[in-house]
């Protein structure tokens, strides 16, 4: 009874604190304080202090601010309008053409970045204007963006990866490699989807631009090299063993200021601008992971996650049926919470209940991803829909729905990594 009752008040306590838009870092630490000071017999200050200094002292966290740097120098160099030059020609001769500039371009970016949002800002920035100026439709030109872009959350190296890692525990490395094929899985679906429109809508897809030699191709495709060889070394140096994900994060910020060096787009004020950016955002998720940290402290002294892992073993449910509730209940919680806040949020009372049921953590991990993307492209709150208004100027609800199809195709691939969980665990088994 006692547990119940803490539950209902600790519930509260968030709920009124994010509705009144304390930061969720803070109202992470405020919900756990209270949890502590009137439920436990723990002296909450003691506990607060040496929880977050454990949290943001982590070996493991400091693969994060290396990734959000090297998002931040690549975001500021013209590596978008070369994917653009490089993409286009390759891909004419496809049913919806210039589209998937959109899909391949996001998703070669999601590698180097980790940040849905970076991703989407990025190649619409280049993309959007390119195909309004050779006639592609509005609500394609969106959509197209808009779903793939939420694999900045899944292609390695994935900031929201490294937040799963650390509150689950888990190897950086080896989730890195479990989303690299669903990761080219949902890019394939994305276009398949398109390829699939186009063929049903022919006339909405204007003629293809004068065709290029095969050797004009290859002359156009030298754009791609630079990206494709920092991608290639972030990623073999941490599936070959050479380097841990915070060591590959290290060559990744080199390679990154050599790339933009090479640009001529590496300057004094574009260096501080990268290195403010991603302080700042770093900082916004440290906060964030400190709170959560003390929060999980806070409920297993309570003994919330004890109980609720109990009451759900009690219900006797399936590993398929939990996993179809915990989809529903992410993809729900997505609409109000950015991805982030989500996992650390919930892993606490969720991570016993999948153990018990015998889940693979691992496998789990990719899932919770997924579901998060899904929650990049539905409102309230889907970050990729609010940069996507600022770039087009359309309204929310009009961005969702041309969304949708993509919201669906995300759903699609969580039903084939369920039958087909090998996608996930084949890369991670390899190291």
């Amino acid at each position: 009874m006692n547990e119940i009752f803490a539950s209902i008040a600790l519930i509260v306590v968030l709920i009124t604190l994010l509705g009144g838009g304390v930061w969720v870092g803070l109202t992470l630490a405020g919900v756990a304080w209270f949890g502590m000071e009137f439920f436990t017999a723990r002296a909450a200050g003691d506990a607060m202090a040496i929880t977050i200094w454990g949290s943001a002292s982590s070996w493991t966290l400091t693969a994060l601010p290396l990734f959000v740097w090297m998002g931040e120098i690549l975001y500021r160099t013209n590596l978008s309008e070369n994917m653009f030059r490089g993409l286009a020609p390759w891909v004419n001769a496809l049913p919806g053409r210039l589209l998937h500039t959109n899909v391949i371009g996001c998703t070669i970016f999601a590698s180097v970045s980790g940040s849905s949002a970076a991703t989407c800002a990025t190649v619409g920035k280049m993309n959007i204007p390119e195909l309004r100026k050779r006639g592609y439709t509005e609500a394609q030109i969106i959509g197209s963006l808009g779903g793939p872009a939420t694999l900045g959350l899944l292609i390695p190296p994935s900031i929201i990866l490294i937040v799963y890692g650390v509150s689950a525990e888990l190897s950086i490395s080896k989730l890195f490699m479990a989303g690299v094929l669903p990761g080219l899985l949902l890019a394939l679906l994305f276009s398949g989807w398109i390829v699939v429109w186009s063929l049903l809508n022919p006339d909405k897809v204007p003629k293809a631009e004068t065709s290029l030699s095969f050797k004009q191709k290859l002359y156009e495709a030298r754009h791609l090299i630079p990206v494709v060889l920092l991608i290639a070394s972030v990623v073999a140096s941490i599936y070959s063993g050479i380097a841990t994900a915070t060591e590959a994060a290290a060559i990744g910020v080199a390679g990154a200021l050599v790339l933009s060096a090479s640009q001529k787009a590496l300057t004094w004020d574009s260096f501080k601008a990268s290195l403010f950016g991603a302080t700042r955002l770093y900082c916004m998720i440290a906060l964030i992971l400190a709170g959560a940290a003390f929060m999980t402290l806070s409920m297993g002294y309570i003994g919330l996650p004890r109980q609720l892992a109990e009451f759900v073993g009690s219900l006797h449910l399936s590993p398929a049926m939990l996993i179809i509730a915990l989809g529903i209940f992410y993809i729900l919680i997505g609409c109000f919470l950015d991805g982030i806040s989500t996992i650390v949020l919930t892993m606490s009372v969720v991570l016993p209940i999948i153990q018990a049921a015998g889940i693979d953590p691992l496998w789990f991990g990719i899932f919770l991803v997924i579901t998060v993307e899904t929650a990049q492209i539905t409102p309230p709150v889907g970050f990729n829909l609010f940069v996507l208004q600022s770039m087009t100027g359309k309204q929310i609800t009009y961005i969702a729905k041309v969304c949708a199809p993509y919201f669906l195709l995300m759903v699609l691939a969580l039903v084939i990594l369920w039958f087909f969980p090998s996608i996930v665990t084949a890369l991670p088994a390899q190291m």
